[in-house]
This record gives C-alpha cells, sequence and structure tokens, in this order.
C-alpha cells in the first residue's frame, strides 16, 4: 500500500487526536497519539504508515507553523472581472532536494516520495538537524506522446531553506538528490481541493483554455504546486506551466 503524506496531521487538535484513542484507556505519549491518530487517517486511504515515521511526524507537527516560503518574482498577473485567472512569475535557481517514484498512482508516488523527504528534513542528513521546511512543495509530471497521460515517474521536490542554499545538507537516503536547477519563469494558476492524477488533469487543460495556443510553453511537463496539508477542506494548489525561455 502507498504512503499517505505526513501533512495529514499538521493542524489536528487535542480534541481529534482524543477522539481516535478513547477506546484505549492507557494514557499514551504525544508521539504515540499522533502517530495512532495518523494511521486511523491513513486506513481510511488504504494506505500505511510505518512506525518509524513517529520521529519526523512528531517533528513536522511541532514546526508546522515555521515554514519559508519560496522566494519569487511576480513578472504579471491576469484578471478577469477581478478574478485572477493567471500570473507569471520568476522564480530564482537554488538548491532543491528531490526523490522521482513510480507508483501506479500519481497519488502514490508523491506520497511515497513526500515521506523520503520528510526523514530528510528531519535530522536523516549530514547536518543531524531538522533543516526546516519550506513551500511550496512542487512535483513533475511528464507527459507521453499522447499529451493527455502522465508518465509514472514523478519528481518531487522542496526548495532548501536558504540557510543550506550555499552548503546543502547531503542526504542519508540514496534515492534523495540535491539539484541544482536554473531559474525558471512559469505560469500559474491557484485550484483548491485534491492533487489527484483527475484533478490536476482537469486544471491543465483548463489552462491551456484560458491561455488558447501558444509555442512559448512546454507541453510535454508541468508542475504542481502544493502549499497546505491535505486536512484542509478546500487548501491551495497551483498548476505551473514553464516558459521555454525567461
Amino acid at each position: 500500500m502507498a504512503l499517505i503524506s505526513l501533512e495529514d496531521l499538521n493542524g489536528l487538535d487535542d480534541e481529534q487526536l482524543d477522539d481516535d484513542i478513547t477506546d484505549n484507556p492507557e494514557p499514551m505519549e504525544d508521539d504515540d497519539r499522533l502517530l495512532s491518530h495518523w494511521q486511523a487517517v491513513a486506513s481510511t486511504h488504504q494506505v500505511s504508515v510505518p512506525p518509524e515515521m513517529t520521529g519526523p511526524i512528531q517533528e513536522m507537527t511541532r514546526n508546522s507553523q515555521q515554514r519559508e516560503p519560496l522566494p519569487f518574482v511576480p513578472v504579471s498577473s491576469h484578471e478577469k472581472m477581478g478574478e485572477v485567472l493567471y500570473e507569471e512569475r520568476l522564480y530564482p535557481a537554488g538548491n532543491w532536494a528531490c526523490v522521482t517514484r513510480g507508483e501506479d498512482l500519481y497519488e502514490q508516488s508523491i506520497s511515497m516520495a513526500f515521506m523520503k523527504l520528510m526523514r530528510f528534513i528531519c535530522k536523516e542528513n549530514s547536518a543531524g538537524r531538522y533543516l526546516g521546511m519550506t513551500v511550496p512543495v512542487i512535483s513533475n509530471i511528464h507527459m507521453k506522446d499522447d499529451g493527455i497521460t502522465f508518465k509514472k515517474n514523478v519528481l518531487t521536490a522542496f526548495f532548501l531553506p536558504a540557510e543550506f542554499q550555499t552548503n546543502p545538507p547531503r542526504p542519508s537516503d540514496p534515492d534523495i538528490t540535491i539539484i541544482h536547477r536554473e531559474p525558471m519563469r512559469v505560469v500559474t494558476r491557484t485550484f483548491l481541493g485534491t492533487t489527484t492524477e483527475e484533478t490536476v488533469t482537469h486544471q491543465i487543460n483548463l489552462l491551456w483554455e484560458i491561455l488558447g495556443v501558444t509555442d512559448e510553453l512546454h507541453r510535454d511537463e508541468y508542475m504542481v504546486a502544493v502549499y497546505e496539508n491535505p486536512g484542509v477542506p478546500r487548501r491551495r494548489n497551483e498548476i505551473w506551466f514553464i516558459r521555454r525561455n525567461l
């Protein structure tokens, strides 16, 4: 079974946690309560969370309010009747921690990749410390020749915090690589809700309808940016189209 993103735990309060453990009369430590709740949430998604994720779950939950935004320079904003249809932004060069997975479903790939990134962030690195989290987390989608079907391999990445950009910590997990990406200019549109293959495909088609025909943007690769944890009912995400030239 796939591993669901650990951010499902963010935003949980004590009452929610207690609801899941009322059948257990024995007192539980905070990390046990978090893991118990996480496993309860995961079971509804038909996924599993191994006990060794207790440490990263606890660490990320404790630091959930301290997130560094990915820097960018706004280029333009396009509106219609007061609604922002899409924006253009320029993102700087920098170092990213990346994992590529090729599971049966897009949702499985990004969940399993993020599990690995969480452990890297939470001390499984050469610095031996919690690195801090940046948002958004980005997933790269590559399209098959038909232009409508996702390739299985999905790269999931997060931008290293500013403190570690000049000297990136080395990952303990060989599946994680530190990649230096050049500046990129993207056309981006916000959408709310889940990030499944179905919803992402819909957002890609919608943005193409708004933009019309153009050769200035890649059609074989897209990015999905996730800002909030999956527990938020209408969480903020973005679809990114990548410009061929800055």
